[in-house]
């Protein structure tokens, strides 16, 4: 059997937690078959069962195009390049929308069944209009079509289930609920710490941490709002970068300046750091704070919790599923408006009942403790990329007989 993958990300270039859940997999299905990767980029790689071809996204046609349409543009430009190599894949496998164009032209072109894993919904992040204008529809469309024609879709959470359900037609026994993974001999507690150290971080004083993209969808604003609210001797670390749109960058830029006035114990590392460096971060994290106003599945805090750090989330999609409440970390009730974008109705309580979360978990060492040991047990046992990978592999020979 051979699947082939159509994604965006693949490394080097991965900045979220899809790319993440691709790039591990493909390794861990290339252990049982034969996976070929085609991705964004320029990658040229070749090992046992594991191939990686990239395709080129900055496309000079589109340099005159409207600047919220050349990035829609240039991933359907991307997406038919995928379909000019031959493809002899008994199945092939697309990840977030950007690749789904590509997985619709292999299924018309080729004829063999089609995959979606839904590691987010279109309909549920309205905020993207900020980001690609009228390519929202665009993008809303692809999404649509390739999930509604899939042979199997994907959900990444029960919750995510639902929301397929809801929002496009599909017959429920071709939703398949399998949960992200992580590779647990990677992510594991370490003593290093001259990650810290490069970025002024005082190994002896308590620390939140926050890992992800300045994104609407991550709510980064709530928790740079919740600061203020946190106790003055806790340091607050932000590795946040990549933001979605000029105007959220300068919205982080305004409210970390503001609150850095008030306490000098404020660090922002404005780019995505390679894995190691990231390890060190979540290792000697008191507490990880994951604030997301929308979130499928949220791989963050399973990456927390492998490296026994106690987490504060919201309690919203995915990560009612992760996060037990009280035992591995502590989940924040997070009212949100009725209809998208969902934002908090008080995102001053919302920020209040964070910084609340977060200063009891660092005020108690043996609960931070408890929930450290718990969490990474809770990860063991479920959230293990080797047992995920053959489910994967069960549902490609459901459909391939």
């Amino acid at each position: 059997m051979k699947a082939l993958f159509y994604t965006r990300e693949f490394p080097p270039y991965v900045y979220g937690g899809a790319g993440v859940h691709v790039e591990y997999l493909a390794a861990e299905l290339a252990k049982l078959m034969e996976v070929e990767v085609r991705s964004f980029g320029d990658q040229k790689e070749a090992g046992g069962n594991l191939t990686v071809k990239g395709f080129p996204f900055d496309n000079p046609v589109f340099n005159q195009a409207d600047d919220k349409l050349k990035a829609v543009l240039k991933t359907l430009s991307t997406c038919v390049q995928m379909n000019a190599d031959a493809v002899d894949a008994d199945v092939v496998h697309c990840h977030t929308w950007y690749a789904q164009f590509a997985g619709i032209l292999t299924k018309l072109c080729y004829g063999i069944p089609l995959v979606i894993t839904t590691h987010s919904l279109e309909p549920l992040r309205p905020w993207k209009r900020e980001q690609l204008g009228r390519g929202y529809d665009a993008s809303s469309w692809v999404e649509k079509t390739a999930i509604e024609m899939a042979d199997a879709v994907i959900a990444v959470s029960k919750e995510t289930k639902q929301d397929v359900l809801k929002y496009f037609d599909v017959e429920e026994d071709k939703i398949k609920v399998i949960y992200n993974g992580i590779d647990l001999q990677q992510y594991v507690a370490t003593e290093g710490a001259d990650t810290l150290e490069e970025y002024g971080i005082d190994p002896s004083r308590p620390y939140v941490l926050f890992v992800g993209r300045i994104t609407r969808q991550k709510g980064i604003i709530h928790l740079v709002n919740a600061i203020k609210y946190i106790d003055p001797g806790t340091q607050v670390v932000l590795c946040a970068g990549a933001p979605d749109t000029p105007e959220i960058a300068k919205e982080m830029e305004d409210s970390v300046k503001e609150v850095k006035k008030a306490r000098n114990n404020v660090i922002w590392i404005d780019k995505m750091l390679d894995k190691q460096a990231v390890i060190q971060l979540y290792s000697h994290a008191d507490v990880f704070c994951c604030p997301s106003i929308y979130e499928p599945f949220g791989i963050i805090n399973i990456e927390a919790m492998a490296c026994n750090t106690a987490v504060v989330a919201s309690a919203v999609g995915g990560i009612k599923e992760v996060v037990v409440d009280g035992e591995t970390g502590l989940l924040i009730p997070l009212k949100q408006q009725d209809k998208a974008p969902f934002e908090p109705v008080d995102p001053d309580q919302f920020s209040r009942d964070l910084a609340d979360g977060i200063n009891k978990v660092v005020a108690d060492p043996e609960l931070r403790a408890s929930m450290a040991r718990k969490g990474r047990k809770r990860v063991e046992d479920h959230f293990d990329w080797i047992a995920i990978a053959r489910q994967v592999e069960q549902l490609y020979q459901s459909l391939i007989g």
